[in-house]
């Protein structure tokens, strides 16, 4: 329904500040001095998950964001991620390194396109994955991670019909594992839609000892060569406790960098986009940098500001999930 948005060009650095080497220690004084706390999302570049103060999933940091005491949140992520910070946070300063750093499933989900799309189903509870802007979260009744889409739909009245957005490819694997049907907004990722399945035959046969893993956004013919299904920090816990000493990783390249921080003595292999791309890596996720990092505690820009009556209305179905998911 919607093209998939081009790979994002990175912005220019800093043309004054601190040394690249410099950059962990000045940020360490300022976090300090502000007050701040650093939260990273695991497909964020690895220097930038080595300084966060909490690494995590959407679920994961979405409880951090509600529980921080913190003067100041600066979200390594993306738009959508410091969006929700600041839902929870309406009194403090939320930063987002890099304000263009986007999100195509988010924007493959325009809030006027879908309120004429609910408009077709009046009768159904709309279920919407943290991936969407805070004028989606205000137009749903619970909002869900990957991490806990499949229970709250489980937790659901059985008679209740439900309508799943924006991720196509995650809302026909919840329905598959709860059993419930769903309507389900044509949206999706582009880059777990990219993936190469001969890529991963390929990797397969090569790597015979390797156990596929997959996050449940990419696509059904994908998810079907996997031996585990599940979201981010899912796959980061079963890659732990799997007795398989090598993984083909179906998700963000990000997230290697914590498997192998973790467990060096398992192989963590990549799988290339289709023609061979390297797409994988999420093009709006590595618009920050350390150095953007250093630049946004500095000057305390740029701010995630909402509207408090959208914020209160997008607060609504997110506390909701919250108090599901405990």
């Amino acid at each position: 329904m919607f093209a998939a948005a081009p790979p994002l060009e990175a912005q220019p650095e800093l043309d004054h500040g601190p040394s690249p080497r410099d950059l962990p220690a000045a940020i360490a004084e300022l976090r300090q001095r502000r007050r701040a706390t650093i939260l990273a999302h695991y497909y964020q570049e690895p220097k930038i998950q080595d300084i966060a103060d909490c690494i995590g999933d959407s679920l994961e940091l979405s409880r951090r964001a509600a529980e921080t005491d913190a003067d100041v949140i600066v979200f390594c992520g993306v738009h959508f991620m410091a969006e929700t910070a600041k839902i929870l946070n309406p009194s403090r300063l939320v930063l987002l390194p890099d304000l263009e750093a986007g999100c195509s499933l988010a924007e493959s989900c325009p809030p006027e396109a879908f309120a004429k799309f609910r408009d077709q189903y009046p009768d159904h509870l709309v279920v919407s994955y943290i991936n969407t802007s805070a004028a989606i979260k205000a137009q749903s009744d619970l909002i869900c991670t990957s991490s806990n889409a499949v229970d709250l739909v489980r937790q659901l009245p059985p008679t209740q019909p439900i309508l799943f957005a924006p991720d196509r490819n995650l809302g026909r694997w919840v329905q598959q594992k709860s059993g419930r049907p769903m309507v389900l907004w044509p949206g999706s990722c582009i880059v777990h839609e990219t993936f190469s399945e001969a890529a991963v035959l390929a990797l397969k046969q090569a790597h015979p000892e390797a156990a596929v893993i997959a996050h449940p956004e990419c696509r059904e013919n994908l998810l079907d060569l996997a031996d585990f299904i599940g979201s981010t920090s899912r796959l980061l816990s079963h890659s732990r406790s799997a007795a398989a000493p090598a993984f083909i990783v179906l998700t963000e390249p990000g997230i290697l960098h914590q498997m192998r921080r973790a467990m060096p003595d398992k192989t963590f292999l990549e799988v290339p986009g289709l023609d061979g791309c390297n797409c994988n890596a999420c093009p709006h996720m590595r618009r920050n940098s350390l150095a953007k990092l250093w630049r946004c505690l500095e000057t305390l820009e740029p701010r995630i500001e909402l509207a408090e009556d959208l914020r209160q209305r997008a607060l609504v179905p997110i506390q909701r999930m919250l108090a599901m998911s405990r």
